[in-house]
């Protein structure tokens, strides 16, 4: 059940990633970002506020417990690294082809898979193990599709900030494993949201409405409102997957990572990206190495 609860979130999670660029392009980013943890902080307030203030959500899986200071540091934690990840992705992505970025975040669950094999002692089988070299094979194929766009991996400062949210992306996956071993799902994403929001803040205050009108204006548009709706939706069902005890970080996060179909698809479709034939073979390495690993999981 766990795999196709992430199978499902990674379709969520790629109508996030259309939206975000959707919203982002020609738009500044940290305002969009703030927008984001707001809209995603007041669609979970109610639950806290229905917890801690009646018993209509008691035993149903929207109740919010109250937990110690201890519990509420670690979500904190949490909430510093997936903040780091989105602002380098954010950055990241509104100056990238989706068709480069998404490919190139699919590769971030070999990151994480390495730290499970370290950490958590997980165990892959030879289809898994096929799945994440087809997924790394990929990454190389994507360095070369970029070279025809004047994307040079090495000397491209919005390549060095998807990478960074890449990494820090794949720390916060390894954390999630180990948050969702004595944590209830809601406790996890409702605080860590709300964290988030409180955090972006004094980052949006000091780096950038002092500096607001010599970049690039913000524009609001209704796809920053559909980026916290389904990041929301796509984030739950991850939480609830990773809930179950034979569930794996190392497969869960590579599932995750097949919506870059969803981000390929809009690229071609909304964006009219380039060099999609060549393109088109690293996204086929990836799904290629999805279905490895979901054989590998049965």
């Amino acid at each position: 059940m766990w795999i196709i609860l992430a199978f499902v979130s990674a379709f969520l999670l790629g109508c996030y990633e259309v939206n975000k660029k959707f919203a982002l392009n020609n738009n500044a980013v940290l305002p969009i970002l703030f927008l984001n943890t707001l809209i995603s902080s007041a669609i979970f307030v109610p639950f806290i506020i229905l917890s801690m203030s009646t018993h209509r959500l008691d035993n149903t899986v929207m109740y919010v417990p109250h937990t110690s200071f201890e519990t509420q540091f670690a979500v904190f934690i949490k909430a510093i690294i997936v903040l780091s990840s989105w602002i380098f992705g954010y950055f990241g992505m509104k100056h990238l082809p989706l068709t480069i970025t998404g490919p190139l975040k699919a590769t971030q669950p070999v990151l994480t898979l390495v730290g499970a094999l370290i950490i958590f002692g997980e165990r892959l089988n030879l289809d898994q193990w096929i799945g994440v070299i087809l997924s790394i094979a990929s990454f190389y194929m994507l360095a070369s599709s970029g070279k025809k766009e004047g994307i040079r991996f090495s000397h491209n400062k919005w390549i060095f900030f998807t990478v960074m949210s890449i990494i820090t992306g794949a720390l916060s996956g390894l954390y999630d494993k180990h948050l969702m071993g004595h944590l209830d799902v809601m406790t996890v994403q409702v605080w860590f949201n709300v964290y988030q929001c409180l955090l972006m803040i004094p980052i949006l205050l000091f780096f950038w409405f002092p500096h607001r009108k010599n970049s690039t204006p913000f524009v609001w548009n209704w796809n920053i409102v559909l980026i916290s709706v389904f990041l929301c939706l796509a984030d739950w069902i991850y939480f609830y997957a990773l809930t179950y005890p034979d569930s794996m970080i190392s497969v869960v996060s590579m599932v995750r990572r097949s919506n870059v179909v969803v981000t390929f698809a809009a690229g071609a479709i909304f964006f009219h990206e380039k060099n999609l034939k060549s393109k088109a073979v690293d996204l086929f390495l990836v799904l290629l190495g999805m279905i490895f690993l979901y054989l590998g999981t049965n």
